[in-house]
């Protein structure tokens, strides 16, 4: 199970730190990422992180913005979101993927997913 918070109302320029704790399953197998999902809008990638830490791959739309990170022996993965705009709005989900072939970027190459945490950026 995947379990996403930290979601909120924040202002433009703002920051904020979602995480994602995990149980019942080996979380270092896996590697994680963050997606979002804007009303009326698919499901996108934002970013992900190697089970090992070691490679993180980011979205050209938050890059330099969004730190993706990781803790094996906590379970967690967090996603550090500075310089927030209206556009970051979204539901976040984070995501596993046992691979391990590669960081993936597409959510049908995810296998569990977390209920999301809603984020709303005011202008």
């Amino acid at each position: 199970q995947l379990q996403a918070c930290g979601g909120g109302l924040v202002q433009a320029g703002g920051s904020l730190r979602l995480s994602c704790a995990a149980s019942g399953r080996a979380f270092s197998n896996y590697d994680m990422g963050w997606f979002r999902q804007a009303p009326g809008k698919e499901r996108e990638f934002v970013a992900a992180i190697s089970w090992s830490a070691s490679n993180t791959y980011y979205a050209d739309s938050v890059k330099g913005r969004f730190t993706i990170s990781r803790n094996n022996t906590k379970k967690t993965v967090h996603l550090q979101m500075n310089s927030l705009v209206p556009e970051d709005t979204a539901v976040y989900y984070c995501a596993a993927d046992s691979s391990r072939l590669r960081l993936m970027v597409r959510p049908y190459d995810y296998e569990y997913w977390g209920q999301g945490t809603l984020v709303t950026v005011s202008s």
